[in-house]
């Protein structure tokens, strides 16, 4: 149990220590495709520790929910890290404390305090901003939800550990009409979930577009850095359910010796800067959506992950 539950430490701690450098290096990697020179891969570190030492500024027209909502948005992709396959592809001491469904629930509940807390100030900006969020995540629930269906299909469960075991491990599985349309809707759902192009521009921040970047508008010094830190970390662990869960557990641990955990780490790492890749190739060949065209986006994965479902239940 002691084993387990350090390996469930390192994996908390390689979430937070590495969900910026994923942020740094998509962002260098876009700029150097637009012929650009960019910021440094290491600047979202140097972010935090800027808005870390800065005194925060609350206003007086806010109450407790603008308060408390950096340490839900900061807490909650730490507590999904708990119950997904991030470095080992054996559950360890937490992986059944909840499903599928309920580390969706923690993530949905973290956005819901965001929302809330943009709106609580007062300022109009956050409340467009707040109203936009809950649309694109109200259109977003139903993919994971059938997302999740589709899987415990083939799984019989919806526990993580499991889903890797019997959706990506047999060989068979890999290629099926249903596991590749389930990816393509999961890739869509990250790009909405995380604002990223199409969606979203995550780079631009005008007030009267901007849908992620609304919910700290108003947060500065360390509310600021905790929500920025929370979102990261909520985009590491998205990919990780991609591609620990969903895609395949190649470089995962597979026994319980330390030196295979810690050499699962370069090897995750690898694995995400190829998706990393693949989404600044996606984000650059296309235009951000008009506000009523992401409705049509969100419909289209659901739509693929419906698909995928019937494809998967007829099959099984």
């Amino acid at each position: 149990m002691s084993v387990s539950i350090l390996y469930n430490l390192i994996q908390v701690l390689v979430v937070m220590g590495f969900s910026p450098l994923a942020i740094g290096v998509l962002n260098r990697m876009k700029e150097i495709v637009q012929s650009k020179r960019g910021p440094s891969i290491f600047q979202p570190y140097r972010d935090l520790r800027k808005l870390f030492s800065k005194d925060e500024i609350v206003s007086d027209e806010s109450t407790w929910i603008f308060r408390v909502t950096p340490y839900i948005v900061f807490v909650a992709p730490i507590f999904v890290t708990l119950l997904i396959p991030v470095l080992t592809n054996y559950p360890l001491f937490w992986a059944f404390m909840a499903d599928m469904v309920g580390a969706g629930f923690v993530l949905a509940l973290a956005g819901f305090f965001a929302a809330l807390a943009a709106i609580d100030t007062g300022n109009p900006y956050g409340a467009m901003g707040a109203s936009r969020t809950r649309m694109v995540g109200f259109l977003a629930e139903p993919i994971f939800l059938v997302v999740f269906f589709t899987v415990s299909f083939v799984a019989n469960s919806t526990i993580p550990f499991i889903v890797q075991q019997k959706w990506v491990t047999p060989a068979a599985n890999f290629f099926t009409p249903s596991h590749i349309l389930l990816l393509i809707a999961f890739i869509m759902l990250i790009l909405a979930e995380k604002g990223r192009i199409p969606v979203d521009n995550p780079s631009g921040h005008f007030e009267l577009s901007m849908i992620e970047e609304s919910k700290e508008l108003e947060y500065s010094g360390r509310g600021a850095a905790l929500m920025k830190w929370g979102g990261w970390m909520k985009f590491f662990v998205l990919m990780i359910v991609f591609l620990n869960v969903l895609l395949t557990p190649w470089g995962l641990a597979a026994t319980t010796r330390i030196s295979a955990v810690l050499l699962a780490i370069p090897l995750v790492l690898l694995k995400m800067l190829i998706f990393i890749l693949f989404l600044v190739a996606v984000e650059s060949s296309l235009a951000k959506l008009r506000l009523f065209r992401i409705s049509e986006f969100m419909s289209a994965a659901f739509v693929i992950a419906v698909v995928a479902m019937i494809t998967s239940a007829f099959a099984h």
